[in-house]
């Protein structure tokens, strides 16, 4: 079994921190060339908006400028996200760097949190629901799409608040993970709502803004309330940088890359659409 602080994003948080199921399969790495110092970054190597072998995902650009400022070059340990993707590479050593974990991790040394996001309600802008409460009476009836996490059909944190509220009946799940190869794997909870299969979803801000945008119909993404569901159940969640245990060195320096890049890490994120609760993106409204 995984342990808690294996899980990940928000993606897809079951609780507070969440990493999806084990993948089988061979580790892939980009062999770097000799001499040349290097940032050795884990990564899924088929998970958009957030990473893909080809450097299409917000996180390899992210890696990428991290690299550039730390005078090195990114040499990838591809692993897919699922369980015990912390202990078998980044603390077996196979890697430096997880460019983007909830804050709150304890199986590694986190950097300071680099943007704030949080789960969105997903709906057609043309059916004009204007949700923006969990607690709407709407939602006792509207077909809800959510996200179920892994082969271990684990809920996330909104199917666990909808199912406290009595609402089941009408939720449809969607496999986060329903195949390695599927580059549709994240957004078929988001082109449900285009094609109606369902009223809204309640998906992971980041997933939720790429696809959304991208969508074939015009689509709403809006941030909702509460923001924890009592006693404690977070919807919204501080990403950060992770490096092994004892590594205060690296972590320092990309605490200072962090701050440092700001703006550009900022302009990625507006660039692929992620929605942001922290202070970075209240100052520029």
């Amino acid at each position: 079994m995984s342990s808690p602080s294996e899980r990940r994003r928000p993606l897809l948080f079951v609780a507070v921190i969440l990493l999806a199921a084990f993948a089988s399969g061979k580790i892939k790495a980009a062999e770097p060339e000799a001499g040349q110092p290097v940032l050795r970054v884990c990564a899924d190597p088929n998970d958009l908006p957030y990473s893909n072998s080809r450097g299409e995902g917000f996180e390899n650009h992210i890696a990428e400028l991290v690299a550039r400022d730390l005078g090195r070059r990114i040499s990838y340990l591809w692993w897919p996200q699922r369980r015990s993707f912390i202990r078998k590479t980044l603390n077996a050593g196979q890697c430096d760097v997880i460019m983007g974990l909830p804050s709150n991790v304890d199986m590694a040394l986190m950097t300071r949190p680099y943007y704030r996001s949080g789960y969105v309600f997903v709906t057609r802008a043309d059916r004009h629901l204007h949700l923006k409460s969990l607690d709407d009476p709407r939602l006792h009836r509207l077909k809800i799409g959510v996200q179920i996490i892994g082969a271990e059909y684990a809920n996330s944190p909104p199917a666990h608040a909808l199912s406290n509220r009595g609402i089941v009946r009408n939720v449809t799940g969607f496999m986060v993970f329903p195949g390695f190869s599927s580059e549709a794997r994240q957004r078929r909870v988001i082109d449900a709502v285009a094609d109606g299969t369902v009223d809204l979803s309640i998906v992971w801000g980041p997933t939720a803004g790429y696809f959304a945008h991208r969508s074939r119909v015009p689509l709403t993404v809006t941030p909702f309330e509460p923001q924890i569901d009592l006693p404690f159940l977070p919807f919204v969640f501080d990403i950060s940088m992770a490096v092994r245990r004892g590594d205060n060195a690296l972590r320092d320096r990309l605490d200072e890359v962090i701050e440092r890049r700001r703006p550009q890490i900022d302009a990625l994120l507006r660039r692929y659409g992620v929605p942001r609760l922290d202070t970075v993106a209240e100052a520029e409204r």
